[in-house]
């Protein structure tokens, strides 16, 4: 195979994209939490674009892919100092990776990557996750996740359901929130090596999962 055949491999477990694995779903385990879930009420903090970024981490057996995608917009909402909910709009033509030195081998990939192979951001300029719930987690220790947060997801005007640990700061009139998201491409049909949608592929597979890590600052 080509080098550049490679790297356009590689790119399929990308938005935001991922570590591999083989589960069924698009959700991630979570922790038990004691607390009731949040019900979308309370005030509205803007999310600050510049301090607010989405990463994306694919893999395959030969090897890994990693970058960023910018924040469009979005918004979290706060009840005190507990999360509620949320929307976040992510631009896709902003897809970059960050780990491929040559400047030519690293257009071709983020070229591919934006094309109808993948997420074909000309049609599909926007991902989305909205917030459907969010439960604070009992007696959750320091710096470890401290909310069970579920969700709607879209890609490519596919929506599915994510769920996912997260940890989350509210002081000041600032809330901070991060989190690993780990999503099934196949289930946006995003196909490219995708042995799920296109049967035996071989060495030239690549995971079916991929992570979308979640940095995000919000302000009144």
């Amino acid at each position: 195979m080509k080098r550049t055949a490679i790297y356009a491999s590689f790119a399929a477990a990308l938005f935001f994209t991922a570590c591999g694995g083989e589960t069924e779903t698009a959700e991630t385990t979570t922790v038990t939490s004691e607390a009731t879930a949040a019900t979308g009420e309370g005030e509205i903090y803007q999310v600050v674009q510049d301090q607010s970024t989405v990463g994306w981490h694919g893999t395959k057996v030969a090897g890994e892919h990693k970058g960023n995608i910018d924040v469009q917009s979005g918004e979290l909402t706060v009840n005190g100092d507990q999360l509620t909910g949320g929307t976040i709009v992510i631009d896709m033509s902003t897809i970059s990776n960050s780990d491929i030195t040559a400047e030519e081998d690293n257009a071709k990939l983020v070229g591919h990557l934006k094309s109808e192979d993948f997420f074909g951001v000309e049609k599909y300029p926007t991902a989305k996750f909205e917030i459907t719930s969010a439960s604070p987690i009992a007696n959750a220790a320091a710096g470890e996740p401290n909310y069970n947060v579920e969700g709607n997801l879209t890609i490519k005007e596919t929506t599915e359901k994510v769920s996912f640990p997260a940890t989350v700061n509210v002081e000041n009139g600032t809330v901070t929130a991060k989190a690993d998201v780990v999503v099934d491409r196949s289930k946006y049909d995003v196909r490219y090596g995708s042995e799920t949608l296109l049967g035996e592929l071989g060495d030239k597979a690549i995971s079916d999962e991929f992570t979308v890590s979640f940095d995000l600052t919000a302000k009144k």
